[in-house]
This record gives C-alpha cells, structure tokens and sequence, in this order.
C-alpha cells in the first residue's frame, strides 16, 4: 500500500487518465477525491471506487470551482497530501489562426490557470502538514510540439515551466512538485488532437511517430502518478516525465 493514509485530488477523474489514476490511487491505499466538471462521471468513478472515495464537481478554471473541490475533500477526508492537476482541455487539431479567442481563453483558463487555483488552496495546508505532492499533467506537446495544436503547445508548456518553478520554491516546505508529459492517448480528445476522425488509419499516422508503437493509455500515467506521489520518489521534485514511448527521443 504504497499510498496508505494518504488524501489525494485528482481533477479531471471522471474518465480518461484522471480515472486511471484515481483508481490506482484508491488500490495503494489513498483516501481519493475524483473531481471533474461533469458531477455524473465523477459519481460513476467514486461510486466504482467505493468508501475510499467521494465525489466533486467543479470547474477548475474558476477559484469558486475549486474551493468546491477541496472543501469537500476537507469534510470528507481532512487536508490534501497529493495534488494532481489532470484536468485539461484542447482546441482542435487546426491553423492557429482559426483558433478563435474564447476557445484560447479556455484552453488556458483550464490547462494553467487552474494549477494557480489549485496551489493557492491546497498549499497553505500542505506547508501547515510539512509537505505534499504536487503532479501537474502536461504534455509531450510542451517538449516536442506538434503542429496545428500552437496554442494547447504553449499551455503545456506553461505547465511544464510552472511545474519546475513551483518546485524550486516550495521545496524548503518539503512539498515536491512533478510534471507528468503523456503522448497522445486513448482518451475523449483523441479527435481533437488529432484533427481528424478516430480511424484505425489516422491513429497509424501519429502512432507511426511513437517508437514503442502505441499511444498512452490511463494505466501508463496512473502508474508514473503513483510512483510520483509515493515515498520512492521523496528525492524527486521539478522534473518532466514523458510518459511517451520514446516520442520526445
């Protein structure tokens, strides 16, 4: 029980890599908060997971959002030992001219605006317990873009960047601070990171660019999570792991 004792948020858990890594969490003995926007998928993981689990909903891009989130978490559990910011968003695969302003705002409000929000409620209480894990998932698209995604790329990237400079200065407080970088994935944006239909042909041609032959899937980042968040990772803060089958080689 490599969590054992432990309180854990994971955003974004109510499908896709944030369900695979609540689950994991949960079997190594982690009290689990599954948050996600859509209150129905979140019920549907935590109800699967059983009494290690609750379920929040919130929108992560928003303070009230997250206050939500770790307020029921702190009822339910008590204070948050490990973070994961998974929640994340894409425009589609297109010209970054096309890509209109409110999409933009979105995809930055959600991919790094809430890392701001989360660290502002979660931290103070981490500092108070003397130490946490924080684990922001980017993105191979933040190392090693792809082209018709420029501005998910940079909100990546500002995660990735953020990542190392929050561990940096929360490691006097013991709290580490990791980025976790997947490929392309078996997830509900595959079309859109894609930018064209979920065909077995078009898959080829982004797997084509992997050199272990497959994209990520839940499994792949849950397993990097939980090594992240546990004790045989306490010497480890401020790195980026591609989770990429040799993508960023």
């Amino acid at each position: 029980m490599r969590l054992k004792d432990k309180v854990a948020i994971v955003t974004g858990a109510g499908g896709g890599f944030g369900e695979g890594i609540a689950r994991l969490f949960a079997e190594e003995g982690a009290k689990v908060c599954v948050a996600d926007i859509r209150a129905e998928e979140a019920k549907r993981v935590a109800d699967d997971i059983g009494a290690a689990a609750i379920a929040a909903a919130g929108d992560v891009s928003t303070a009230a959002g997250i206050d939500a989130i770790v307020s029921a978490t702190r009822e339910a559990f008590g204070e948050a030992d490990i973070v994961v910011n998974n929640a994340g968003i894409t425009h589609r695969n297109q010209s970054m001219l096309e890509v209109d302003e409110e999409t933009f705002d979105k995809v930055y409000a959600v991919n790094v605006k809430a890392i701001y929000l989360m660290a502002k409620a979660t931290v103070p209480a981490m500092r108070a317990k003397g130490g946490g894990s924080v684990i922001n998932v980017g993105s191979t698209a933040g190392i090693r873009p792809r082209p018709g995604l420029v501005w998910y790329n940079g909100s990546k990237g500002a995660a990735n960047v953020i990542s190392k400079s929050m561990a940096v200065e929360l490691a006097p407080d013991n709290i580490r601070v990791n980025a976790i970088c997947p490929v392309i994935g078996e997830t509900g944006l595959l079309e859109h990171f894609m930018g064209v239909p979920d065909t077995p042909e078009n898959r080829a041609r982004f797997v084509a660019t992997i050199p272990l032959g497959r994209m990520s899937k839940p499994l792949d980042i849950a397993r990097a999570a939980l090594w992240l968040a546990s004790e045989e990772a306490e010497f480890i803060t401020g790195i980026e792991l591609p989770v990429d089958g040799g993508r960023c080689v």
